[in-house]
């Protein structure tokens, strides 16, 4: 043995914190830059000298989300050589974070249905629903919508794997997450339905952290949640982290129109701000008077998104409250290839474009949107960051990749030009 390698192990001479991962990876890190994904909550640390990280094969350093009594505090990007994070080196990342404001503990526990809507990836929603069983909440139900499946696949792995009398399957033969997400609407048993994707690990404070946000803010539709990377193991991972931000949004926030932002001079057109589709919740019954979702938005449709940043606008433009709750936590695992974020960026730009177009064929929502200067689809393809922290420190991704992924916002920008004739094409496929 070393004399450098002797040193750390006395060093770790003492009681250890062990961490799991976010999420598993199935690979291996392909990367230098990679980060090993996990939280920590400052209660558990007690009298350790160091933690240690579970499968941390390949990983130098870590990405850690601290939270206090479940408040997110932030997130540290610690070394953790052979798999280990020193007390003191963390606790110095730790003092450079800034305050956070945080909603109070839910007294109340209203029935809540979860909404999974998924097509043939039984691999991703098997680990979905195990930890969404697995939450600490009293009261709740899922419903999994089979979105015009090609194989009974879905249908199998639930009747075979989770016989739990809170979960049932239903089928949406019409392609388009509106439809699935629509299905699930109906559906739904509990007065509030949190939506989330097939390819996410839940936090186990998920429903609490929802209600709290309900509760916080009486008058709130909908409360959106914190969604960060759950892997970053590549290249196209890391640069995709990079780009958004509803990973990273750390503040509270209530969005109304009886108290519009200033930061937002756009707003309510700022979806950049609101949240995503993989982690929101809405009461039942407001979103029924608004009708659901579009279903001329969506994956599944021609114009592959927009149904999320769609239906929070119109939550606000009727006069509700929208909620950003950071500590409501699902952790998403990114697209991992090139080629994926390709697609990915054809889809958010599709969706954009097609969004953007609803908005103007309103006449009300169009005297709205050029009374604050639209500009809307610029403003989020270059938002980088909505935090309330300094930047994290982050890995260069390869320069090979950077000069590929800077075509991706051409691409983008492409994709939201095609936005109308994609929106009008979906509109007249589902008949509207």
């Amino acid at each position: 043995m070393s004399e450098g390698a002797s040193q750390l192990l006395e060093e770790l001479q003492g009681e250890a914190l062990i961490l799991v991962p976010a999420m598993e990876s199935r690979l291996p890190p392909s990367w230098p830059g990679a980060r090993w994904i996990g939280s920590v909550d400052l209660e558990d640390l007690a009298d350790c000298s160091h933690f240690e990280l579970e499968n941390h094969a390949g990983y130098e350093r870590a990405r850690l989300l601290v939270r206090a009594s479940g408040a997110v505090r932030g997130f540290v990007d610690v070394p953790s050589p052979a798999g280990n994070v020193d007390r003191a080196t963390f606790e110095d990342a730790l003092a450079a974070l800034p305050p956070v404001p945080s909603f109070p503990p839910a007294v109340n526990t209203p029935h809540i249905t979860v909404v999974v809507c998924t097509r043939d990836r039984t691999d991703q929603l098997r680990g979905a629903l195990m930890t969404i069983l697995a939450l600490d909440y009293p009261s709740f139900d899922v419903v999994v919508v089979d979105n015009a499946p090609a194989t009974h696949d879905t249908e199998e792995l639930v009747r075979r794997e989770f016989r739990d009398q809170r979960v049932r399957l239903v089928t949406e033969p019409v392609p388009g997450l509106s439809h699935a997400r629509n299905t699930g609407l109906r559906h739904a048993t509990g007065d509030v339905v949190a939506f989330t994707d097939d390819d996410v690990v839940v936090d186990r404070s998920w429903l609490r952290e929802i209600a709290a946000g309900f509760e916080a803010v009486p008058g709130a539709a909908c409360v959106t949640g914190l969604v960060p990377a759950g892997e970053l193991r590549t290249p196209a991972q890391g640069y995709f982290d990079s780009k958004v931000s509803w990973s990273r949004s750390l503040v509270p926030q209530v969005y109304s129109l009886a108290n519009p932002p200033a930061a937002l001079p756009k707003f309510p057109f700022s979806p950049g701000a609101f949240g995503t589709g993989a982690n929101f919740a809405l009461r039942r019954q407001a979103a029924l008077r608004l009708g659901g979702f579009d279903p001329a938005l969506g994956v599944g449709t021609p114009t592959g998104g927009g149904e999320d940043i769609d239906m929070f606008t119109r939550v606000i433009l009727e006069g509700h409250a929208l909620v950003v709750q950071p500590a409501a936590i699902v952790w998403h695992r990114h697209r991992d290839g090139l080629e994926d974020l390709r697609v990915q960026a054809r889809g958010y730009g599709n969706g954009l474009g097609a969004w953007m177009t609803k908005v103007m064929m309103d006449p009300r929502t169009a005297r709205l949107a050029l009374a604050r200067s639209w500009g809307v689809g610029l403003e989020f393809l270059n938002r980088r960051q909505h935090v309330a922290q300094p930047a994290l420190q982050g890995p260069a991704v390869h320069n090979s990749l950077e000069a590929q992924a800077d075509r991706l916002v051409w691409l983008q920008l492409l994709a939201v030009a095609f936005g109308p004739y994609k929106y009008l094409q979906s509109r007249r496929a589902a008949g509207s």
